[in-house]
């Protein structure tokens, strides 16, 4: 979500852990074997594979899980062939969306985000409808307790960070796809946890929402949509302040 909703959008995943756990471990198995048939099995050379177990260890996610996700994606053991594809489209206010999937089968999920989007007042889109609207960067979010700005600044830029925007909750780091593993490395090596670390879609174009019956609509076609077993993360253009967001999702 746009402005003060990408920490919201991080207290809303946290609340829905175990809730959606079997659905969180399926997606992170499916990360772990991309990311290890790209980059190999061993995260001391592979800063995605480093970074999803990271992710998975937070999550409870058990090691034999792990382990195996990692093999299927080395070869060890079989597994099915996955591609990652996204999907754009519009949802309720004319809000922008993009879904990014893993699957095993285009078919099949393009007709299940397709059915989602329908039924929560949106509509699929053809591909490049909405990315215009986005900046397709690394970004990371740094609880404000974990440093001062000065420091983040001299670990992050160092590194190849382009920006660092400061607010309440915290600082969000953002920087060229490219550089998002050394990112990720230095801030690791600095001690610093980010509570949110991909390579995401962030709104250059936003559509502000006053309303607590649509900023409600907004969330629901979101949570209906990271159901989705393929779904591996979701990107909006809304602009919410944080009584709308907190509002609308207590609702």
């Amino acid at each position: 979500m746009a402005g003060h909703n990408k920490w919201s959008k991080v207290k809303r995943a946290k609340a829905v852990t175990d809730a959606r756990r079997a659905k969180i471990f399926s997606g992170l198995s499916r990360d772990l074997t991309m990311a290890a048939r790209a980059g190999g099995g061993d995260p001391d050379g592979n800063p995605r594979l480093r970074t999803l177990l990271s992710k998975a260890r937070e999550a409870n996610m058990p090691a034999d899980n792990i382990d195996r996700a990692i093999k299927k994606g080395t070869g060890e053991l079989p597994g099915v062939v996955f591609e990652e594809l996204h999907y754009e489209g519009y949802g309720p206010g004319g809000v922008a969306f993009i879904v990014l999937v893993t699957t095993d089968n285009k078919q099949r999920t393009a007709q299940l985000v397709r059915s989602v989007f329908a039924n929560h007042g949106g509509n699929l889109a053809q591909n490049g409808a909405v990315t215009f609207q986005f900046l397709h960067a690394g970004q990371f979010l740094i609880p404000a307790e974990q440093a001062t700005e000065d420091r983040l600044m001299e670990v992050a830029l160092e590194a190849g960070a382009d920006d660092i925007i400061t607010s309440e909750q915290g600082y969000e780091v953002r920087c060229n796809i490219h550089a998002f593993d050394k990112v990720a490395h230095a801030l690791e090596k600095a001690g610093l946890k980010p509570a949110s670390a991909e390579i995401a879609y962030l709104p250059t174009v936003t559509v502000p929402v006053t309303k607590l019956e649509l900023a409600r609509a907004i969330i629901v076609l979101h949570d209906a949509l990271e159901a989705e077993e393929d779904v591996s993360a979701v990107f909006s253009n809304e602009e919410m302040d944080e009584s709308i967001s907190e509002a609308a999702t207590s609702g």
